[in-house]
């Protein structure tokens, strides 16, 4: 996927000499040959985020659409107020790429894991969010980001996600895609997490339960109407997501459906990553599977709630 997302970038640059690329402190042979063909566009520093995001703001307000490529913990956290304020409050049109969203850097313990990016950077006001679910969508999503306006953000997974999507289906930023129709439960994900929630909805098929899978790949903003649409006809909804609990997808969701007042009230779930720092250390599938973000665990809570 960051590969893909990075190619694209480049191919955006030969059309378009607004492109500017920045990394910070990625291998050196990133991108090689946009840095061979037009050096005075490409950008390798090494551990300022802080500063880069400032002169991105710098060149955004001169005309220029800058890309920022590098480890997701250091794009939102090391310059979350340069972001807010120089980028976002200016509603410039930065586009920061979050390599390793999630659970992806699980060897490096809790400072490498990006479990609360999404909830950070959907508090940003202008700030647009985007996860893709594979490199097929990723395709279809990197020409879109260079005319849309004010700030991005593009989270990605750890590359080698199987792909899941679909080139029927529209892709377009800020509405939702959905996967699976289904009457009796919906199923809301973004991200690399899609593929575990597609394994879900066809187990829970086999036990006689039909479940709608609604894919969020843009987080901010939220395509409330499909949410709407798809939880108008089912009784249970399970949010699912590589992400703190506290302020990501379950909770964008959840205010849409408490502002619905759905009567009778829908059954609710969130499957997430827990409020606390992660405490465990390994492979990223360790780690989902001890934070019970599995495809048996969206089977099994959607069939709980059916229950009640």
């Amino acid at each position: 996927m960051r590969k893909t997302c990075l190619n694209e970038i480049y191919k955006l640059a030969k059309q378009d000499k607004r492109v500017v690329f920045f990394g910070s402190d990625i291998a050196s042979g990133t991108l090689s040959q946009f840095r061979e063909e037009m050096p005075d566009r490409f950008f390798m520093e090494g551990v300022s985020e802080a500063n880069i995001v400032g002169v991105m703001s710098g060149l955004a307000m001169n005309g220029k659409i800058p890309y920022l490529n590098t480890i997701a913990v250091f794009l939102t956290r090391r310059c979350y107020e340069q972001i807010f304020l120089d980028a976002a409050m200016h509603d410039l049109k930065i586009r920061l790429v979050g390599s390793g969203g999630g659970l992806v850097y699980a060897p490096l313990g809790p400072t490498h894991l990006a479990f609360e990016d999404i909830s950070l950077m959907r508090a940003i006001p202008n700030m647009t969010i985007v996860a893709p679910c594979d490199s097929e969508e990723m395709k279809r999503l990197m020409p879109q980001t260079l005319d849309r306006e004010g700030p991005m953000y593009i989270r990605l997974g750890k590359g080698g996600d199987p792909i899941v999507s679909s080139p029927d289906k529209d892709f377009r930023i800020g509405k939702a895609t959905l996967m699976r129709e289904g009457a009796d439960a919906l199923i809301i994900t973004t991200g690399v997490t899609l593929k575990m929630v597609l394994d879900a909805a066809a187990g829970l098929k086999n036990k006689g339960i039909e479940a709608a899978v609604l894919h969020m790949h843009t987080i901010k903003p939220i395509d409330s109407e499909a949410v709407m649409k798809a939880a108008r006809k089912v009784k249970a909804i399970v949010t699912v997501e590589e992400n703190s609990i506290a302020g990501g997808l379950g909770s964008a969701v959840s205010e849409i459906a408490a502002e619905a007042a759905f009567s009778p009230a829908k059954r609710f779930a969130r499957l997430a990553l827990p409020d606390a720092f992660p405490a465990k250390y390994g492979s990223q599938e360790q780690l989902m599977d001890f934070y019970g973000l599995t495809t048996e665990k969206i089977i099994s809570s959607v069939g709980n709630l059916l229950k009640r």
